[in-house]
């Protein structure tokens, strides 16, 4: 009986294996087609792959200054800010995100948007397989391509058009940095005419592109 059981826990163990090591070999080519955020969206999908060519540099550097400015350097995880993410739910019980770009990308390809421990280690499983057969350029473009920018609306360009009328070939610093500020919550928070801290942390953004261009904080996506 035990051996049976152990078996069947080792054929499922393989073919899980095989099937999300496939999934990610796949997707390093082809574009994602949907995701489970989005099939699940309630206001419908609307969404237009771009490649990274094809999405202006000023939303990838407002990106990384908002979301993971430490993303060329770590290999998926940032344990400074677990670290010190830990450290503030233990003194303050305040809940405070740490996820880079790479597990926010492996949580929108792959998985389903909400907590817990086992969403959380099947995040880390995938993001150590796309730091690994991705590389930097692929999660980046991927990233921009499936994360929400609005209600119903997924990816750079489609956000883009939705907010300003024209492709994501040409933000300016300041609409790119509008975008990325509204990512943590883009049914929530206005990208066209922000105020207060959001038009705050939008101007923060802007000024932090010029030193992601200065200091070479995407040179993973474009060296």
């Amino acid at each position: 009986m035990l051996l049976t059981l152990a078996r069947i826990a080792a054929k499922i163990i393989v073919g899980f294996v095989a099937l999300t090591v496939l999934l990610v070999l796949v997707f390093k080519w082809i574009p994602v087609p949907v995701t489970a955020t989005m099939v699940m969206d309630e206001n419908g999908i609307t969404k237009d792959w771009e490649s990274l060519a094809g999405i202006d540099p000023n939303l990838v550097y407002a990106v990384i200054a908002a979301e993971d400015s430490k993303f060329c350097e770590h290999s998926g995880f940032d344990t400074e800010a677990i670290e010190q993410a830990l450290r503030e739910r233990e003194e303050t019980g305040r809940v405070r995100g740490a996820s880079t770009i790479s597990q926010q990308t492996a949580k929108n390809v792959f998985l389903w948007q909400g907590g817990g421990w086992f969403r959380k280690g099947l995040e880390a499983w995938f993001t150590f397989w796309i730091e690994l057969v991705w590389g930097k350029a692929r999660i980046m473009e991927v990233y921009l391509n499936v994360a929400e920018t609005g209600i119903g609306t997924y990816g750079a360009e489609a956000g883009a058009q939705r907010y300003f009328g024209h492709s994501a070939a040409r933000l300016t610093p300041d609409e790119a940095s509008r975008m990325a500020a509204a990512l943590p919550a883009p049914k929530k928070r206005e990208v066209r005419s922000p105020s207060g801290w959001l038009a705050r942390h939008g101007n923060s953004i802007e000024r932090r592109i010029g030193i992601v261009r200065r200091d070479g904080l995407a040179a993973c996506v474009y060296g």
